[in-house]
């Protein structure tokens, strides 16, 4: 620690979006006794780890960019993975916040005791802190299939989320499971060079048709000489998308139906075969699951070298996937687009918070943390897109940077010596579940399918109200929810 290094000590878990943001953040406040925490070797989180073709966030670009840092330079309207990544970094290197992370550093273990929490690394090294913070994120444990036969592949076969760029896909035998978003990008990306694709589809998904069109030099510059404008563009997006919130947790709205009447009339007026469109029709509601964005799906799926397969998966064999009616579809690749474990946030770093409570028990059926931030019994430990927040097709950038608004004032709680510890009471976040459950059935995500939104129980485990909701809940805590310790 040196001279300048004065004031309460942070520590960040995750060079990702949230975490970077938040060694901004920290840095504005006066605040530079902190660290960064990254068990990769590099910075960008899920711009880092998903690397596969086609990859591109689905929401557009001049939305998933810091409100503190715009960007003019956004090649498309939906931008792609490495320039969402390239975006990240030179924003770290911009506010100088790449010197505060030490990456190969994964978090093991974290114990609340005496009044700070004592860090430990997976090689042994040690910290402490007087608060944590975890911007550890959703989508970076991924999800592996339990299919009999996989480690007996032939072939190459890796996840979505480890895509193996040694290995030459042009002119190959690809076969994709999943139909998710990735999945989704990957057949589109790869379906006019591969030799033979097939899509091993459990479940149609509701395909919503957003062009994606690149924005020109002209329009880049008047961003530059003019950030109002650029501004302006993300103020209008923000209010589109909280449209889009609204409709999704009300199954009922007038907006929800005409959404549903977008993807409807995408996948009728798109696929020409009408065998193949009834394979690609879902049998739920659109926007049930997360609702996927591509102008370019149906297309792909629809080349010559293409193939939907709806058979259930008997086994995978040296040479390629057995089905169900008994046929083996022979390959060279097989890609497992089957998603992430989004259910683990901390996990697996083992949590221990006051008086010796594991978090591994308290979440044993699941996890849970009032309004998303903050867990009983876990004093000065807050999460970043902890459970429950909101996740359908927002910008998690826009959801950080509220969150950690609400952090910091309970933070400045501690600071100003009105109490030592601070977390959420466990009769708030009782009554914040059961609040969230109750309207929670009233989404278009309770209405009949199943998705990664679901919890053990079947209940969507995410924001249940509109997102102005959730920016009145983030603008100041209520005290009377949080035991304040002196």
């Amino acid at each position: 620690m040196t001279a300048e290094d004065t004031g309460p000590r942070f520590v960040i878990i995750g060079a990702g979006m949230a975490g970077l943001m938040c060694s901004v953040k920290l840095l504005e406040a006066g605040l530079s006794n902190f660290i960064v925490y990254e068990k990769a070797d590099r910075l960008g989180g899920t711009w880092r780890e998903n690397t596969y073709p086609g990859i591109a966030c689905d929401v557009p670009s001049h939305l998933y960019s810091y409100s503190f840092a715009p960007n003019p330079e956004w090649s498309h309207v939906f931008s792609a993975g490495d320039e969402i990544c390239a975006y990240l970094e030179s924003v770290a290197n911009r506010y100088g916040v790449d010197k505060y992370v030490v990456y190969g550093a994964e978090v093991s273990r974290l114990e609340f005791d005496h009044g700070r929490w004592r860090i430990e690394l997976a090689d042994g090294r040690r910290d402490e802190a007087d608060f944590v913070i975890a911007a550890t994120g959703v989508l970076h444990h991924p999800n592996y299939p339990a299919f009999e036969g996989l480690d007996d592949f032939a072939g190459a076969v890796f996840h979505s989320a480890r895509w193996d760029h040694t290995v030459p896909i042009a002119g190959q035998r690809v076969g994709v499971i999943g139909t998710g978003s990735s999945a989704v990008q990957i057949v589109s990306a790869v379906a006019s060079t591969v030799g033979d694709l097939r899509l091993f589809q459990r479940t149609a998904q509701w395909i919503m048709s957003v062009p994606n069109p690149p924005i020109d030099e002209e329009t880049r510059q008047t961003y530059r000489s003019d950030p109002s404008v650029m501004n302006k563009v993300r103020e209008g997006l923000s209010s589109r998308f909280e449209e889009l919130s609204n409709a999704v947790v009300d199954a009922d709205s007038p907006r929800m139906q005409l959404i549903e009447e977008l993807c409807r009339a995408n996948l009728e007026e798109n696929v020409a075969d009408p065998d193949l469109r009834e394979k690609l029709r879902p049998d739920y509601r659109a926007a049930c699951k997360r609702l996927v964005m591509s102008p370019t799906f149906y297309q792909a799926i629809q080349h010559p070298n293409s193939t939907v397969v709806t058979e259930a998966i008997m086994r995978i064999e040296p040479a390629g996937v057995r089905t169900e009616d008994g046929q083996l579809h022979e390959l060279d690749v097989l890609v497992l687009a089957t998603g992430f474990r989004v259910d683990r946030f901390l996990r697996p770093i083992e949590v221990t918070g006051r008086g010796g409570v594991r978090l591994d028990d308290v979440w044993s059926e699941r996890p849970s943390a009032y309004l998303s931030v903050s867990i009983p019994e876990f004093p000065n430990l807050f999460l970043l897109n902890g459970p429950n927040g909101p996740v359908g097709n927002f910008s998690l950038i826009d959801v950080a940077e509220l969150e950690f608004g609400y952090v910091m004032q309970l933070v400045d709680l501690v600071r100003s010596g009105v109490c030592r510890e601070v977390c959420a009471f466990r009769e708030a976040t009782d009554r914040f579940e059961a609040d969230r459950i109750e309207a929670a059935q009233r989404t278009i995500w309770a209405t009949g399918c199943r998705s990664w939104y679901l919890d053990d129980r079947g209940v969507p485990a995410a924001w249940p109200w509109g997102f102005d909701r959730f920016r009145r809940a983030m603008s100041r805590p209520t005290l009377a929810d949080f035991q304040l310790v002196t």
